[in-house]
């Protein structure tokens, strides 16, 4: 009895940071069913049930982070000081910003519920972060497309903050977000070119790669309206990285589940809307084709993703001392 309770705990203790890529996933998943309902006729009782999951997992999770935060508040230090860790933070805010798109539309009151603390939540990890890097010495293999999340992560707010800010603003986030996209990129190139190989529990986030280029383009067209060349670059830029992950299937397919799995959805979802609004936009027969393959594929790996974490659950494998 005595040991069953402090297994219990120590899991609680272990709960990792990285369990918000979960909520991130499957908001991803649930605007990109929102947008094929709308632009697609696909029918929108499916993205309403994945509204109200996405949303009830955002509140499980947090509770389970804040009952640890009050119980074992030290290993919380311990990862906002960590290296790698501290990247998973913005996944919060990222998640919140994700649910105020999924709510945008239909629940104005809502969205804005989560829009603002969700902006000045990811502020405040931005500045955080980039201070972070400043002020300690980082190593070159600590480098990995998760470091992506808190600066790039800035280009999300403009998706959801229309109406809710200026123009001026939304356009801050924006440009600190896509210039930051070109810095990281090139530092995490130069690491995996010609450095070690990233570790195997981060070989999912190359997924993210797609990320900053498809919700880029997103959100220059929220802000603008338009199809013009920098967005054609964005967009392409995104295909581009949606077509180098599936020429380097070989290296996902035989990989050790990690909840960094989930790093697989989000970015497919941000290429599968993106795809979408540019089909919208210019009626292309070949981004129609994009768009419904990025669904299937989306579909069917978060179900892979999805078994897998339950399985793991079920065998404890989740929430342990690495």
């Amino acid at each position: 009895m005595v040991e069953n309770q402090v297994c219990e705990k120590n899991r609680l203790k272990y709960f990792p940071i990285m369990m918000y890529a979960i909520v991130m996933g499957m908001s991803g998943l649930t605007i990109m069913y929102q947008k094929a309902g709308q632009w697609l006729d696909f029918p929108h009782i499916i993205d309403a049930v994945l509204m109200y999951i996405t949303t009830a997992l955002f509140f499980v999770v947090s509770f389970i982070y804040i009952t640890k935060y009050f119980k074992y508040a030290k290993d919380i230090k311990k990862e906002f000081s960590h290296p790698i860790r501290v990247n998973f933070f913005a996944a919060i805010s990222i998640s919140m910003l994700m649910l105020a798109i999924i709510y945008k539309e239909h629940y104005p009151s809502i969205a804005a519920f989560f829009w603002y603390p969700g902006t000045f939540l990811h502020f405040y990890l931005t500045m955080h972060t980039l201070s972070f890097w400043i002020n300690n010495n980082q190593e070159l293999e600590h480098s990995n497309p998760a470091w992506f999340i808190p600066i790039v992560g800035n280009v999300l707010v403009p998706v959801g903050g229309i109406g809710f800010a200026s123009q001026g603003l939304l356009m801050y986030f924006f440009s600190v977000g896509i210039f930051f996209w070109v810095i990281l990129f090139s530092i995490l190139l130069n690491r995996i070119i010609f450095h070690h190989q990233l570790a195997v529990k981060f070989m999912p986030t190359l997924f993210i790669l797609i990320a900053p280029p498809a919700v880029g383009f997103i959100a220059y067209f929220k802000m603008y309206g338009v199809i013009d060349l920098f967005a054609m670059i964005l967009f392409n830029l995104a295909l581009f990285f949606t077509l180098l992950v599936v020429f380097m299937y070989k290296n996902f397919i035989k990989i050790k589940f990690f909840i960094s799995w989930w790093a697989f959805v989000f970015p497919l979802a941000a290429m599968g809307i993106a795809a979408m609004l540019m089909y919208h936009q210019t009626g292309d027969l070949l981004l129609l084709i994009l768009s419904y393959t990025m669904i299937f594929v989306t579909s069917v790996v978060i179900l892979i993703v999805l078994y897998q974490t339950v399985l793991h659950v079920k065998r404890e494998e989740i929430c342990i001392q690495e």
